[in-house]
């Protein structure tokens, strides 16, 4: 079943909710009437539904509850011709790694209060403000007890090493305590891809590509079973 919401006037972050729990799609919108810059436009206790309003109207973020009756939240992102930006959520804690593989905003363990959601929020929009086109060409990087400016263009690829990220560049790599969400969630989308549990690459650094790598630098980078269609997505933003 689908629920239109009219939204509060001046909010930034278009979003929907999907859960077949209406109890749960309740507490969404409760939560989301009090977060300032979220417009909740509309909720789904059918993911299916979801798909031609999806198609139709332009949403940022999906709440999107991963153990369903008919599909999984994990499958529903698959079959996502253009994936949102996405905030899990579920009662069972054992989903949150697969969550953040698909590169999810957030993952929010119900029941969850306000300030968890509104965290949530916070990272969906940091990460909107980061996709548009006046966002800054460069991002600094925590390395120990510095803080190192790096162009964006210099990026070829970065890489999860344990609890880091290493940020290769042309002539350095440097190592920035954070997992690979929080690496995603301050790259521009239109210039940065996940192809790997472990890898990002940088678009215009591509050289080569096949069905199970790319290649950047000379480095080949294997891409991940679940990431194969990704594949296609970087051949059609680089125009081939």
């Amino acid at each position: 079943m689908q629920r239109i919401i009219t939204p509060l006037l001046g909010l930034e972050v278009a979003a929907i909710a999907i859960d077949d729990e209406p109890r749960a799609l309740e507490v969404i919108e409760i939560h989301a009437q009090k977060v300032p810059f979220l417009a909740l436009k509309a909720t789904f206790t059918d993911a299916f539904e979801a798909i031609p309003y999806l198609q139709q109207n332009k949403v940022d973020l999906i709440f999107l509850d991963i153990k369903m009756p008919d599909i999984s939240g994990i499958e529903f992102v698959h079959i996502l011709q253009k994936t949102p930006m996405i905030v899990f959520t579920t009662a069972y804690s054992e989903y949150a790694v697969k969550g953040f593989e698909l590169d999810a905003v957030d993952y929010l363990l119900k029941p969850f209060s306000l300030v968890r959601f509104t965290k949530a929020c916070n990272k969906a929009l940091e990460m909107k403000l980061s996709r548009t086109d006046t966002a800054p060409n460069f991002l600094f990087l925590k390395t120990g007890y510095e803080e190192e400016k790096v162009l964006l263009d210099d990026i070829l690829y970065v890489e999860a090493e344990g609890n880091y990220m290493a940020y290769v560049l042309a002539n350095k790599k440097l190592l920035c305590r954070q997992n690979i969400g929080e690496c995603m969630a301050q790259l521009p989308a239109n210039q940065f891809i996940r192809i790997h549990r472990s890898y990002i690459v940088a678009l215009n650094k591509i050289q080569k590509i096949t069905r199970q790598a790319v290649w950047v630098a000379g480095n080949e980078i294997s891409v991940g079973a679940s990431y194969e269609d990704k594949i296609g997505e970087i051949r059609k933003q680089l125009g081939l």
